[in-house]
């Protein structure tokens, strides 16, 4: 069944249902004690600042379990570190493994396509050496807050060919290693290779990175054979504000804008105008797109009402740019407010 066709309302529908099924597979025995069982054996605490493209799924792609890789998304994954909501967010995580006795990995992610460049990050206009650059800034910066030596916490910038969703790993000084490309000898080699590209990575998440290697390589190995043919246009029709977006790993039905940036009024017009361009290309109906924001929270009391203010906020925020900006737009808008029981990856959506 293609979803993109389907009336507005049907589609938002399928998609509640998802997260529905989502939140039910997070919080089943066998994933809970799977997450339980990999962090025994791989302490090491694992976070992604990446694009919001939904086909940026880590965890399918490293085949890790579900929930393991906390997500910091943001249109074409541009972050800085001065913006001071995504400092405090990251800091405040950070910070919380570390106090568990974790070390942690920051996996810094830009994307593309080795089989067409138009199918990579629109967010940087198709140009793989500014998304490098990019990150390897950002790298810069996490270095900056939370230390060069690297003994706590580690930015490791990779790409992700999404063709194949093969991770490619890049050290500060250009040397790289491209999973895609890498022979069966050269495999097991790897984890001589990763020692002699990072000698500065602490051997335990060096250790706790082999999986999420060996796994991608495993990967790319069944797209291989299934023959997967890569998605060539978008077709989203979803704008999602905020944060909690888990069920949203797929690609082309949303663009999410993380809450990061003090300009977040860009990145919603230019999220709008994509929508907007779907709908005169035909891609998705003309009857409407889902506007839907959401706000995490852990604990019930103030820390949810908060994230209910919150989350009202970037939906009306939202709005007055959608109206603003791409006023025919506006009035195709159907609107959702949420908050997400993080602890359960729960979505509720709130009264209208």
């Amino acid at each position: 069944m293609d979803i993109h066709a389907l009336p507005i309302e049907e589609r938002i529908r399928w998609l509640f249902q998802r997260a529905a099924q989502h939140a039910a597979e997070f919080c089943g025995s066998e994933s809970v004690l799977a997450r339980q069982r990999y962090l025994a054996e791989h302490p090491t605490a694992l976070a992604a600042l990446k694009c919001m493209d939904g086909r940026l799924n880590l965890s399918v792609a490293t085949r890790t379990p579900i929930g393991l890789i906390q997500p910091f998304r943001n249109l074409g994954g541009r972050f800085d570190l001065g913006w001071p909501h995504l400092g405090e967010v990251l800091s405040d995580w950070v910070l919380s493994q570390v106090g568990a006795g974790r070390r942690v990995l920051l996996l810094l992610n830009y994307h593309h396509s080795r089989g067409c460049a138009q199918r990579g990050c629109a967010g940087f206009g198709f140009d793989l050496a500014a998304a490098r650059a990019h990150m390897q800034a950002l790298r810069a910066q996490v270095e900056q807050v939370f230390g060069r030596a690297h003994d706590s916490v580690y930015p490791l910038v990779c790409g992700f060919e999404t063709d194949e969703d093969a991770i490619c790993l890049d050290a500060p000084d250009g040397r790289s290693i491209d999973l895609a490309a890498l022979t069966p000898t050269e495999a097991a080699e790897l984890p001589q290779r990763l020692m002699a590209l990072y000698p500065d990575m602490p051997e335990r998440v060096r250790a706790d990175l082999m999986p999420l290697l060996l796994g991608n390589l495993a990967h790319v190995a069944a797209v291989r054979a299934a023959g997967r043919a890569p998605e060539v246009e978008h077709r989203e029709w979803t704008l999602c504000v905020g944060r909690g977006f888990d069920v949203l790993h797929m690609p082309n039905h949303a663009l999410i804008v993380g809450p990061y940036s003090p300009q977040l009024d860009q990145p919603i017009e230019t999220a709008a105008g994509i929508i907007a361009a779907n709908m005169r290309a035909g891609r998705i109906p003309e009857d409407g797109f889902l506007l839907l924001a959401s706000v995490p929270y852990e604990t019930v009391g103030p820390e949810r009402e908060r994230a209910t203010l919150k989350a009202c906020f970037l939906r009306d925020f939202a709005l007055e740019v959608i109206a603003a900006r791409h006023p025919t737009l506006a009035s195709r808008v159907h609107v959702r407010t949420a908050v997400m029981d993080w602890r359960r990856r729960r979505l509720e959506l709130l009264p209208a």
